[in-house]
């Protein structure tokens, strides 16, 4: 009986992850299931600056494909990469906040906040960015409470509440 449990479980809690990295592919911003548009998430914060990353570079987290400008931004994302990935699934932070809305994004327009990468929706006039600098504070609060309701939607519960 204790293994047909234990089966039981593993196969519950497979099909659950299954689903919840599925799901977390529909919600972030992806191009053929690559994030920031090829951008190395590790550039924002240790080289100062977006850099393009290299295919024969790329890192998965969670069903989200990354690439790297260096083998060692790989590495440091690899450790950790909940300290890299974008904010909002990469959404703009701007229309997370101002509307709940999942935007496109200009993968130079950006801002590390607590720690944080955030990127911008930056064409035709219209740089996000400036915008949410005059009311970062609100608009901060209002994008989490958003990207909450998105992700909530997604998260599977455990199979014993």
């Amino acid at each position: 009986m204790k293994i047909k449990f234990f089966l039981w479980l593993m196969v519950t809690s497979l099909a659950l992850q299954a689903q919840s990295v599925t799901q977390r592919q529909q919600n972030f911003n992806l191009d053929n299931k690559l994030a920031l548009q090829g951008y190395d998430p590790v550039s924002y914060f240790l080289q100062k600056k977006p850099l393009r990353g290299k295919k024969e570079l790329a890192a998965q987290f969670e069903g989200i494909t990354y690439y790297f400008a260096n083998p060692s931004n790989k590495e440091a994302f690899v450790k950790n990469p909940q300290n890299y990935e974008p904010q909002y699934g990469g959404w703009c932070a701007y229309a997370m906040g101002s509307n709940g809305e999942k935007v496109e994004i200009d993968p130079e327009t950006y801002k590390i906040l607590d720690g944080k990468l955030y990127v911008f929706y930056n064409a035709y006039f219209n740089n996000t960015l400036k915008s949410w600098n005059k009311d970062e504070v609100r608009l901060k609060k209002q994008a989490d409470k958003n990207w909450q309701k998105i992700i909530k939607s997604w998260k599977p519960t455990p199979p014993f509440g």
